[in-house]
């Protein structure tokens, strides 16, 4: 490449000072036009609201009610519309759109593997003796967006005492209806289905690891994993298993869905961490649903304090 100085380039070649000056017009015109599309688009995102669930039966009995973080906690419109839940389709609207055929009761729910205490309950029955508590839990999703959401559940680790795992369990595997009748989604081959996801026995038994039967006191909205789901605050949304009818005690590490799909952007583990990108995106911050700026992510979504003892002497980059 030659590079010209000033003095060797014709006046030809020199760009004409209005002309400079309307392209400079035009670059400013273009940043303002990519803004106004930003907001238009967070509009509409916005709009989502109006397509909530309609509000459902309230939950009696509620106990414990953990103290809130410091942060607002996303409406009940936003998080009952904008759902990964890729059974009623792959667009965050679908699993709202395509969701009212789904039917939560009666529920049984299929217990295997190693434990003491197998056979096929009834969702009844899995609460039955459970005090529901309200924890109001972030939520953050892998592709870069988070919510504030006050679930109504009890810990998972009341249910694993109760079924009595053996020794040789050491993972918890979780598996979700696949119903093609009333899950548009199911009927495409966007993962291998059912939806199965699994955690660590350790990570299963800890505290924050909650059952989710319920939001903002009310039953479980089908587009929100109803009857029953899991939260596991510090993990991405994937590991949250939704809907689910199976759980399997296993020796060896399962295979989880988008593990399956792909290996090489969605690891076992899913622990919330800025330092780790997403192959095709960075992790490092994230944008609230219901706001406009981006915020930093916090390791382990905030709950370091509570759950990095866990993975001590880990490698979190290699265990991703």
């Amino acid at each position: 490449m030659v590079i010209k100085s000033y003095a060797d380039i014709p006046s030809s070649e020199i760009t004409d000072r209005k002309h400079f000056l309307n392209r400079r017009d035009f670059l400013r015109a273009a940043v303002t036009t990519a803004a106004a599309a930003a907001a238009v688009a967070f509009a509409a995102e916005s709009s989502l609201e109006a397509k909530g669930a309609p509000r459902g039966r309230k939950l009696t009995g509620i106990g414990r009610r953990f103290p809130k973080p410091d942060e607002k906690v996303t409406s009940w419109d936003d998080i009952t519309s904008y759902n990964n839940f890729y059974e009623y389709g792959i667009d965050k609207g679908d699993a709202s759109a395509n969701s009212g055929a789904f039917v939560a009761s009666p529920w049984k729910v299929t217990i295997e593997g190693e434990c003491r205490k197998t056979g096929v309950m009834d969702l009844e029955d899995i609460l039955k003796g459970e005090t529901l508590e309200e924890r109001v839990y972030r939520h953050r999703c892998v592709e870069a967006w988070s919510m504030v959401i006050p679930w109504v559940g009890f810990p998972l680790a009341n249910l694993i005492n109760r079924l009595e795992p053996t020794s040789k369990a050491k993972y918890v595997e979780f598996t979700s209806i696949a119903d093609p009748k009333t899950m548009p989604g199911v009927r495409y081959s966007i993962l291998h289905w059912p939806y199965r996801e699994g955690l660590r026995l350790d990570e299963a038994m800890h505290p924050l690891a909650l059952m989710v039967v319920g939001l903002y006191d009310e039953v479980l909205p089908a587009q929100d994993g109803a009857p029953l789901r899991l939260a596991v605050p510090w993990k991405y949304g994937f590991k949250h298993a939704k809907s689910i009818v199976k759980i399997r005690f296993v020796e060896r590490q399962p295979l989880n869905s988008w593990q399956q799909q792909g290996p090489s952007e969605y690891g076992f583990y899913a622990n919330v961490n800025p330092t780790v990108d997403h192959p095709r995106w960075s992790q490092a911050t994230e944008r609230r649903i219901g706001e406009f700026f981006r915020r930093k992510t916090l390791m382990f979504n905030g709950y370091a304090d509570q759950v990095q003892a866990l993975y001590s002497g880990m490698d979190l980059r290699r265990n991703y």
